[in-house]
């Protein structure tokens, strides 16, 4: 018989599953094993203003992303001081700091 490491009683009633083997232990949700992606949906198609690190910023027409928050800017422009045209790019998410919207967002 394994006793409880809290109660040590030869009887536990704190059916936990080391005192109580018949218990059930709770189940599993599906949910904490399968991390959902950024909802960037609502920014599709508008133009974003992204902070970078290395303190770069681009500004660029959202094409795509996925659940690493890697996008995709189309006519992009780097924001440093000659505002040079980047055309289509892809944007590791792990280099982005911040979004910011340049276009009005309907909630």
């Amino acid at each position: 018989v394994q006793y409880h490491r809290f109660c040590r009683q030869s009887r536990c009633h704190c059916r936990t599953a080391t005192c109580f083997p018949s218990f059930p232990p709770p189940p599993i949700s599906m949910s904490s094993k399968h991390q959902k992606g950024p909802d960037l949906k609502r920014f599709m198609d508008k133009r974003l203003k992204l902070s970078l690190n290395g303190n770069r910023k681009v500004v660029g027409t959202l094409r795509g992303y996925d659940a690493f928050l890697n996008v995709v800017l189309e006519n992009a422009i780097s924001s440093g001081g000659e505002g040079e045209s980047i055309g289509t790019i892809v944007i590791r998410g792990n280099s982005i700091i911040q979004f910011e919207s340049v276009e009005r967002i309907a909630t």
